[in-house]
């Protein structure tokens, strides 16, 4: 049988990708494992696949000052180790990463044991991880046509990025049921990622007052972040994390405010819904999600909001402006060149592991 390794962690954007590639691996008769660390997010959401899982030891790699950078370092090399083992014992014939620190170990030791790898780097600009583990890969697909600039010569491939299907074939009934929503005031599903977002869950709740007058608000606002207060406010519903009802909770909403990793983004290209795009700053980042939604904001697909301009009234008048002027949001994202990233993905896969 075929066999095929795939990693990626630290955030549900290192994670869905790969999720999304499972039917296509499963139809073309691969025999699938996953490589992770021990508690992220990953571990949960592929347990729920029933694809067998293998926690490594894994360190993040820092830019800046942080006594961990002392001791990360040897659980990297703890984690390369097990990932050695791990190629001897589920002799793969390819992996495929979607980035974050645990694939570091992984890439490298699929490399040593002189096996193909194909990495996805979904921003503009390589992240930290998989600028330490491109050197070891054969291919590198991307999302944006500028990242080829900063990827080597005859390795990088624009894929676009691998949506899963079902999310394309929500319910919006099954969410108005889920939610106790009534069908006589547009929805706007706030998404502030699988780590939840300070700063947006802020902005938008105290918002909340004015916006409900003439909206309805799903505020998916992450791990640890439900406001108890609100619980029974009309017309308001705010969750940790949802799977499952997720593609419904798309179906249903009319205008989508998010931060701008790659991953969500392509969603909201793949879904052609007028969205306010939020990226995470540059004072706690290193700017890849400015450039994603300046990115988009140029083609004319979504509306953006710095993270340093974000109020209560910005977000108003952008709410305002993206619903006034929605028709020509989605025209534009329709039009857009489209590419089935699965298919490109899957075929590059398929072609690695025969001439290896």
């Amino acid at each position: 049988m075929k066999k095929i390794i795939l990693t990626g962690g630290g955030t549900a954007g290192h994670v869905t990708p790969n999720i999304a590639l499972l039917p296509g691996l499963k139809k073309l008769g691969y025999e699938i494992f996953y490589i992770g660390s021990y508690q992220g997010i990953e571990k949960e959401l592929i347990e729920k696949e029933g694809i067998p899982y293998y926690p490594i030891s894994s360190g993040k790699l820092r830019r800046y000052f942080d006594p961990k950078n002392i001791s990360d370092p040897f659980k990297v090399i703890k984690g390369y180790r097990q990932s050695r083992k791990l190629m001897r014992k589920l002799k793969p014939d390819i992996v495929f990463s979607k980035g974050g620190f645990v694939s570091v170990p992984v890439v490298l030791a699929a490399k040593h044991s002189r096996i193909p790898v194909i990495i996805h780097e979904s921003d503009i600009t390589p992240g930290l991880a998989n600028k330490l583990a491109i050197p070891s890969a054969s291919k590198v697909c991307c999302n944006f046509p500028e990242t080829l600039e900063h990827l080597p010569e005859g390795k990088a491939v624009v894929s676009g990025s691998p949506i899963r299907r079902e999310l394309l074939t929500g319910d919006p009934e099954k969410a108005r049921i889920y939610t106790g929503f009534t069908s006589d005031k547009p929805v706007i599903l706030v998404i502030g990622g699988s780590l939840g977002s300070v700063t947006v869950n802020e902005a938008v709740r105290k918002l909340l007052p004015t916006l409900l007058k003439s909206w309805q608000v799903i505020h998916l606002c992450g791990k640890g972040n439900l406001d108890p207060t609100l619980n029974n406010a009309p017309g308001y519903v705010q969750y940790e994390y949802i799977r499952d009802e997720l593609p419904d909770l798309f179906a249903l909403s009319d205008l989508m405010i998010s931060r701008a990793g790659a991953n969500a983004i392509c969603e909201l290209l793949a879904l052609c819904k007028p969205n306010i795009l939020i990226p995470l700053s540059k004072a706690a980042s290193r700017g890849d999600q400015i450039l994603n939604a300046n990115s988009f904001k140029k083609q004319g697909f979504s509306y953006v909001i710095e993270e340093e301009e974000l109020s209560d009234e910005s977000l108003s008048e952008a709410i305002t402006h993206v619903w006034e002027h929605k028709d020509s949001y989605i025209t534009a994202m329709k039009e857009s060149r489209k590419t089935d990233a699965i298919e490109i993905i899957l075929d590059l896969i398929e072609t690695l592991r025969k001439n290896k």
